[in-house]
């Protein structure tokens, strides 16, 4: 077992001190926060974050500075707080100090996050959602869940978020996990119908969950997919958060039938006014046989929601974050647990939400032994997919490299009802994949993405280099004795 610290321990106490900063008037106290910040991240892991910082808060006009006043004009004191406590000091420098150094010693990708199914149940039935066809076929239990979380903070992972299925199902469980590790930060991929005042009264308690609700556009766009009512259910649900000043955001998954909506002023404005603080993009993926590909967006959509939220991130106080086309802040695909990976409610560990192939399960291996397995070795030895980082992904943007990596590591199907061939789910991406490269290869070349990958890349080379050198020298140590 890896134990905290003496350092780890005083580190941590360090910097909850130093929160105390901003307790109150943030223009004042957040660029003192970010000068003390810069002394602990030793390994400078987010200088470029600070420096942003530091910049737009000299700005009461800016958009994050005014983002950042709504955390303390809208959002619970004490919610804000901890919130603050286990982003910043746990997970983001205490959190990743640890899993870098973990990372060197065994070789293999630990993620910041762990997203993990709690259920397959769901309350809904939506179109082209895989969940739909398992029903309440598959759950973990408290138990195990609770010791996904422990392996996870021994590695350095305090990040965790639960999908589904929908993961109010298990209301009380996900409660009591978040009473019993209140040092990590929980998150939920919601519908969010079954929000209500009690569990609003349970978040303000625990302090660190927030749901990220989903919601597909305006009424016609989200009850198209999720039923009759589903729009008028989740409006409800975020009126109460805001009423109780809990921070909560919007999941939105854009298609050929709602990007356009999605990706509108005035539906981000529609957003913000709701008080939503953060919105997760996904575009659709044809996952499961009974996925509907005629729902992929289009590549001129795609690049339409590209421009469109490079274009609010300077605009708009909301947080948002695209999880294909910002393959250019993150070095390309994070899944594989380069930065995050899925954990279905069989216990399958995947490598991504949308890839749902593994060889390993949590009720035969450890975190650890999963990390290191061939799945996820493939994925480390591959990554990034592409030098173009705006195709990311190696389903969706570069077919053949997913289902090379599954052949190889001779991963199956984990879908239960109706095992998927690998090839064959590739095949649905195909001609996607083909429309959005000639479009990606545009935009690349006239993006500063391309010095950011550059000099990441040559990062990357030169710590793959390090670790090469030390397993060298253990093997010299070896031979001579």
């Amino acid at each position: 077992m890896i134990m905290a610290t003496v350092n780890e321990k005083l580190e941590s106490y360090g910097l909850k001190k130093v929160l105390n900063y901003l307790d109150n008037n943030p223009e004042e106290n957040v660029p003192k926060l970010i000068s003390w910040l810069r002394k602990f991240d030793r390994e400078g892991l987010y200088q470029n974050a600070y420096d942003m910082f530091d910049g737009f808060m000299k700005d009461p006009s800016n958009n994050w500075n005014r983002l950042i006043t709504s955390l303390y004009t809208d959002i619970d004191e004490s919610v804000r707080k901890k919130t603050f406590e286990n982003f910043l000091v746990y997970s983001s420098i205490l959190g990743s100090q640890k899993k870098n150094k973990l990372v060197e010693k065994y070789d293999c990708n630990i993620p910041w996050a762990i997203l993990m199914d709690p259920t397959s149940a769901c309350n809904l039935h939506c179109i082209g959602c895989w969940a739909a066809e398992y029903g309440n076929r598959m759950n973990m239990s408290f138990d195990t869940l609770n010791d996904i979380i422990r392996q996870g903070k021994e590695l350095g992972t305090y990040m965790y978020i639960f999908s589904g299925g929908e993961p109010l199902v298990r209301k009380d469980d996900i409660i009591r996990l978040c009473e019993e590790n209140n040092d990590c930060e929980f998150l939920a991929f919601t519908n969010g119908t079954l929000i209500d005042e009690k569990f609003a009264d349970d978040m303000l308690r625990v302090k660190n969950f927030v749901p990220a609700i989903s919601i597909e556009g305006y009424e016609k766009e989200t009850d198209f997919r999720r039923g009759t009512g589903t729009y008028q259910a989740v409006i409800r649900a975020m009126k109460l958060l805001k009423a109780k000043r809990l921070p909560f955001g919007a999941s939105l998954c854009y298609t050929r039938k709602n990007a356009e909506t999605i990706g509108s002023e005035e539906y981000i404005d529609h957003l913000i006014n709701l008080g939503c603080k953060f919105a997760w993009l996904f575009t659709y993926m044809p996952v499961g046989v009974d996925a509907q590909p005629d729902l992929m967006a289009t590549a001129e959509q795609r690049k339409f929601m590209y421009d469109q939220i490079r274009k609010f991130r300077s605009t708009k106080p909301l947080f948002t974050l695209d999880f294909w086309n910002d393959g250019e802040y993150v070095n390309g695909c994070i899944a594989g647990g380069r930065q995050y990976l899925h954990i279905n409610a069989n216990g399958d560990i995947e490598p991504c939400a949308f890839i749902h192939y593994a060889d390993s399960n949590i009720h035969d291996k450890t975190l650890l032994e999963a990390y290191r397995s061939p799945l996820f070795m493939q994925y480390r030895r591959n990554q990034p997919f592409n030098h173009n980082q705006l195709r990311p992904c190696p389903l969706l943007d570069n077919p053949g490299r997913l289902s090379q990596m599954v052949k190889k590591s001779e991963a199956d199907s984990t879908d239960l009802v109706h095992p998927e061939d690998v090839d064959s789910l590739t095949e649905k991406c195909v001609e996607t994949a083909k429309a959005w490269a000639p479009v990606a290869k545009e935009i690349w070349e006239n993006s500063e993405g391309r010095e950011r990958a550059d000099w990441k890349a040559d990062k990357e080379a030169k710590r793959k280099e390090k670790i090469q050198e030390k397993a060298n020298k253990k093997k010299v140590k070896v031979s001579t004795f």
